[in-house]
């Protein structure tokens, strides 16, 4: 496994440093506008200087802030059993040496996503969403996915990374707030331009730093995306070797592909640590390319490709396959030729929930973490009563019967 670690590292080096020198080039730019050529390394100085701030933050801090950011409450077995079981099951499959906190987000938009510097500090997030249409072979194929991400590394580097986009976003936002409504840059380039030899170099600084602090936001979020793209198929590969059913998997997928509510704290950083991008448009399909993760479409292929077994040899051949490719995901030195990890068979199956169906489970789930209360009545109704119910009896509108708190 450590062999797929350092090569999945290796492979995402170059686009990190990529990231990396958008944000000195960037840093360069705006210090030289604002201070001349001598002042272009000021600039350089303080876009590290912020990204190793915002770094020390995210190492410290990272998880605590992107479960903030989602609005994320953490859980134990009382509050949902099936859920913790799963990921009590795929930790032990995966060999991680501790189970990840568990945390529920109240949405209806089915999704989940990992986090954690170190596994031995990690938590899992799903959505309300999603455990109102998965099964278990379903859900067990998310959270596997998940944990594959941590078993990887893959959520130490998208940290850094996503806090490097931030510094980028962060800087270009400032920058071009200040030169448009501060009122002071033209002043400024007036006074500097009538010096004599100055002009036409603070000409020059003002024009590429102003169209750079344009551009680099959008640079900066397609080679974060494409860290991003590169390691899903690995965390896809290792799901199907850990549960030993890739159908699962691809059954979610398909299902959170068809997913129609937008998950409302997801953000350009946070996007690229879901298990499918929560930032496409209403109603797109599966075969649309999205701009964090590799189509919903090609990964479900492959997946159902894996016909023979479960493992990352398997996967390997049905990646080749489908994308026509003679370029290998996995390493030579990974493979195990003779390994055989047969397909089990699935643990439940259900049949597919109508949209009714599927919005009242998804109501009832969310009104479950929001500490409503249930009461059945003996006419077959069941009360929800919200918290801030302040009485001590509830009258049922259907039949009438008076229910005590």
């Amino acid at each position: 496994m450590w062999e797929i670690i350092r090569a999945n590292k290796r492979k995402s080096f170059l686009l990190f440093a990529g990231l990396g020198i958008v944000l000195l080039l960037l840093g360069y730019l705006i210090g030289g506008y604002l201070f001349g050529n001598e002042g272009a390394p000021l600039g350089i100085i303080a876009a590290v200087g912020l990204w190793l701030i915002l770094s020390a933050v995210s190492y410290f801090s990272g998880s605590k802030i992107i479960l903030g950011i989602s609005k994320a409450r953490k859980i134990t077995k009382r509050d949902h059993p099936r859920l913790f079981n799963v990921v009590e099951e795929m930790t032990i499959a995966s060999g991680l040496p501790k189970m990840p906190d568990i945390y529920i987000i109240n949405e209806p938009a089915p999704n989940a996503f990992a986090t954690g510097i170190k596994p031995e500090n990690s938590a899992v997030a799903v959505t309300t969403g999603l455990l109102a249409i998965l099964n278990r072979d379903e859900l067990q194929g998310v959270i596997a996915h998940e944990l594959g991400h941590i078993k990887n590394r893959d959520v130490l580097l998208m940290t850094f990374a996503g806090v490097m986009l931030g510094s980028i976003i962060m800087i270009s936002d400032v920058f071009i707030r200040g030169m448009f409504y501060s009122g002071h840059s033209t002043d400024r380039y007036r006074n500097r331009s009538s010096k004599n030899g100055g002009g036409s170099a603070q000409v020059l600084f003002m024009i590429l730093a102003l169209l750079f602090a344009i551009l680099s936001p959008i640079l900066a979020q397609l080679l974060y995306f494409a860290i991003s793209r590169k390691r899903e198929y690995l965390a896809d590969a290792s799901a199907a070797r850990f549960t030993r059913y890739p159908e699962g998997l691809a059954s979610a997928l398909e299902k959170l592909a068809q997913n129609t509510y937008p998950l409302k704290n997801a953000n350009k950083v946070t996007a690229a640590f879901y298990i499918v991008n929560p930032l496409t448009k209403k109603g797109r399909s599966l075969s649309d390319l999205t701009s964090t993760h590799p189509p919903i479409s090609e990964r479900i292929r492959i997946l159902r490709n894996m016909m023979h077994g479960a493992g990352f040899l398997d996967y390997q051949k049905a990646y080749m396959k489908i994308k026509r490719s003679e370029k290998k995901l996995i390493p030579d030195s990974v493979m195990n030729p003779d390994e055989k990890i047969t397909i089990r068979k699935p643990q439940e199956i259900t049949a597919p929930l109508s949209e009714k169906k599927v919005q009242r489970k998804v109501g009832d789930l969310m009104m479950t973490f929001n500490n409503f209360r249930f009461i059945p009545c003996s006419c077959g109704l069941t009360l929800k009563i919200p918290p801030e119910y302040r009485k001590d009896k509830v009258r049922c509108p259907k039949c009438g019967r008076i229910h005590s708190l």
